[in-house]
Formats: structure tokens, sequence, C-alpha cells
């Protein structure tokens, strides 16, 4: 298996580890033909603005559109903010593919990132240790949209609509690996 893991900018590098320990190979994406071959993708988290600029800059943001539209991708924090059809604000570049509305830093400003350990569908052996910085939610989710997770206050921190996957939080930045797994299980389903 082949996960492409967009390098632009962010939390890329403890993605591509991740992925590695689950015994698939991870790719470095960069440029739209890093992009053939691949059987999914992750968006990782970062700085939105800054990875939606770069990915307009070189020439991916149509490539990655086409990609997500077909094969299984999953968004991280910035990357969940690049997956949803509408943040709110027109002058930010996203995909637009996934049926999801995100409020960017929805908690606050850097000071107020947080942890919590929270139960995720789709995964078995407990709560998941979920870091949550400068993190956005969904709050509001469109037909075909699994909610996975929410907060205590119905706050939503992880979707799926069919082969794409968007979580609040970081779970690269944990040594549980099982979010990871979650999203190599749908890779392997799709037909």
């Amino acid at each position: 298996m082949k996960v492409g893991i967009l390098a632009l900018q962010g939390a890329f590098i403890e993605h591509a580890k991740m992925v590695r320990r689950l015994g698939a190979e991870a790719v470095e994406v960069r440029l739209p033909a890093h992009l053939d071959g691949l059987d999914a993708l992750i968006l990782p988290g970062g700085e939105s603005t800054t990875i939606g600029k770069l990915a307009v800059s070189y020439g991916l943001i149509e490539p990655l559109r086409e990609f997500a539209k077909s094969k299984p991708t999953w968004g991280t924090c910035a990357g969940m903010i690049f997956l949803a059809k509408d943040i709110g604000i027109d002058r930010q570049p996203i995909l637009g593919v996934m049926d999801i509305t995100v409020n960017r830093n929805a908690f606050g400003r850097q000071i107020d990132s947080f942890e919590a350990d929270l139960p995720i569908r789709g995964i078995e052996g407990g709560d998941v240790h979920a870091v949550f910085i400068r993190a956005p939610i969904a709050t509001a989710v469109g037909d075909g949209v699994e909610v996975l997770g929410a907060l205590a206050d119905d706050r939503i921190i992880a979707a799926r609509q069919g082969h794409l996957l968007a979580t609040a939080f970081h779970p690269e930045l944990t040594d549980d690996a099982r979010v990871h797994e979650l999203f190599l299980r749908l890779v392997r389903e799709r037909p």
C-alpha cells in the first residue's frame, strides 16, 4: 500500500513515520506528479492558509481535488479544513470535496490548545488520546457524512464521508496508531 502525505507544511513527517510503522509505504507529496500510483493521501495538520497558498503555487489544488474525489483521503486539523466544502470564508484555497462546514481555530489561540481522551466510532480498545492545536470543528455535516466523534458538547471532531476521513485533532502526535489503522482499513476496503 502506497500512502501519500502532503508535504508542503505541517506535521507530515510524523504521519509518514506512523504509516511506515504500520507497514505501508509513505510518499511525500509536493508536486502533482507525486500523486501518481498512490492508493491514498493524508492532508496533515499545520497552517491551513499556508498549505492552501503553497498548493496553489505548486499547481496542486486541482490534482489534489481530483485525487480526493476518487481515492481515500484523510485530513487532520488543517487537513480537515482543506477537505471541507465550507469554511466560512472565500479567500482561502480549499479542496471543497467533503460535505462538512468547518469553523477554523474553533477553540481560540495557541494557548487554548488542549488534549482529551475521546471515543471514536470504528476504533476499539478504549478512548483515543486526541491532541487539539488551534483546532477546527465541524459545525454541520451533509447527507452521507457519518459523525465518528464529538466532544461532550456535541462539537464534531471526527467524520467520514465514504472514502473521506476528517479529524480535528492530531493522532500523529501520539504513540497510538489506531486512527491511522482506521484510515488504512478504509484504503484496503476500497474496491
